[in-house]
């Protein structure tokens, strides 16, 4: 594995908003080089719950969340969690709770963290970050 896709990321990718973005997500599942936090599949998932059953898009995220591997969120992601949460606060950075779950599960897993959101993450120092969107 060697990215993590933020939930922006996956939103972009079932909305089809970008050919360059489907081309290379759709390599990374061919290369199995990508994944996904368990955070962001809840994320996903809490977006689903507010759709009708009927909604294409319901079934979409079903086959996706079929297709993309999702990590577990371990006890050294919670740990990192608590660190960076409390560094971004002292620095007067705060970030919001999601966000900064992620960003400490793709450190901990040494995972690049592909985002349209770049500026949400530009504080957390030692992230890696690519924007597939531009």
């Amino acid at each position: 594995m060697r990215y993590m896709l933020d939930t922006n990321i996956i939103s972009y990718y079932l909305r089809r908003t970008s050919s360059a973005l489907e081309e290379r997500v759709n390599e990374g599942l061919k290369k199995r080089n990508i994944a996904m936090s368990a955070i962001a599949r809840a994320e996903l998932r809490f977006g689903q719950m507010g759709m009708q059953h009927d909604d294409r898009r319901r079934s979409l995220i079903d086959g996706f969340l079929l297709r993309l591997p999702s990590i577990e969120f371990s006890a050294e992601a919670a740990d990192r969690y608590g660190q960076l949460k409390h560094s971004l606060k002292i620095q007067g950075k705060p970030m919001g709770d999601m966000d900064t779950l992620i960003a400490a599960h793709a450190m901990v897993e040494k995972l690049i963290l592909v985002t349209h959101n770049t500026r949400h993450f530009e504080n957390v120092s030692g992230l890696k970050l690519e924007d597939w969107m531009v």
